[in-house]
């Protein structure tokens, strides 16, 4: 039986896992946040040492030209994580079940690293994935509750403004940026309702995958508006149709591509989505401006 077990949660996803060695459990710091006795959880996965790991011999699925590899294996998923210091030889594997409930994670002794088992990509690779079974999904965005109850999301591509957003809010008002470039947006879990909670509010969560301005809580909020980031000049926000949203929204959003089924459900979250929250482009300037134009706007 392992001897050692810790837990964290994100994005409303609540992990456990357990080794023989402490150092096999230790948190990466960026996870330390997320650390709590979260119960039931949705993912086991147990960390064991291997003497050598080889390049896995099943099918390739996927191979994200640096950090890892997935491939299938029976009715498993694998992936093998590599780095050009120690050659093509997988240093680590996360072996899981198809609904990503159970794993084994798996440490090569040949290559000793003083990395946590869970680092990045490790951890987001395990919770996007997971996420493919629930009523959620990652977005490349910047979650902001507050001030006045404005709880929005500000979503965009790389270059687009969102860590330029967090600093403008943070430096005018009161605000909470749960992520300045990463937010899990998705219904609860049973577990995060209180007394009084819709089932069906959509909320959006913090991550450990931050920005260029580290901001990265693990809290939520529910989830008002979203807004589209893109450069532009006068501040102006247009609304967008259903399709419109959908498409912008599936287009900054973090879904494995390997099986078909992952994108239906993205595709079909989304429009759920975009059906209960009003989603707007937003063409801004990045000055007080536009601040205050978005606490000047009513639906």
């Amino acid at each position: 039986m392992p001897l050692h077990s810790t837990n964290f949660s994100v994005g409303g996803v609540a992990v456990f896992f357990t080794g023989d060695r402490s150092l096999d459990v230790a948190l990466a710091p960026s996870l330390l946040p997320f650390c709590g006795g979260f119960t039931p959880c949705d993912v086991t996965i147990q960390v064991s040492r291997v003497p050598k790991l080889y390049p896995s011999i099943g099918p390739k699925i996927f191979d994200s030209g640096s950090l890892w590899r997935l491939h299938s294996s029976e009715k498993r998923l694998e992936f093998d994580f590599t780095t050009p210091a120690l050659g093509d030889a997988p240093y680590k594997r996360l072996r899981t079940d198809s609904e990503f409930r159970s794993a084994s994670l798996l440490m090569s002794e040949e290559f000793r690293t003083s990395t946590s088992s869970l680092e990045y990509p490790v951890d987001e690779l395990l919770i996007m994935h997971r996420l493919t079974q629930e009523r959620g999904i990652e977005l490349h965005g910047v979650g902001m509750a507050g001030p006045n109850g404005a709880n929005n999301l500000f979503v965009g591509h790389s270059g687009a403004g969102k860590s330029t957003t967090a600093r403008l809010w943070t430096s005018l008002y009161e605000v909470k940026i749960l992520s300045d470039d990463r937010i899990i947006v998705r219904e609860s879990p049973a577990r995060d309702l209180h007394p009084g909670d819709d089932p069906r509010q959509i909320f959006m969560y913090g991550t450990p995958w931050h920005g260029e301005g580290c901001f990265a809580l693990p809290d939520r909020a529910p989830l008002r508006r979203i807004f589209i980031l893109e450069h532009g000049q006068g501040n102006v926000i247009t609304q967008l149709n259903r399709s419109q949203a959908v498409g912008e929204l599936f287009a900054r959003a973090f879904v494995p591509f390997h099986r078909h089924e992952y994108i239906e459900s993205a595709l079909s979250f989304l429009d759920q989505l975009v059906e209960s929250v009003p989603c707007y482009r937003y063409s801004f300037e990045p000055d007080a401006r536009a601040v205050e134009k978005i606490l000047q706007f009513h639906d």
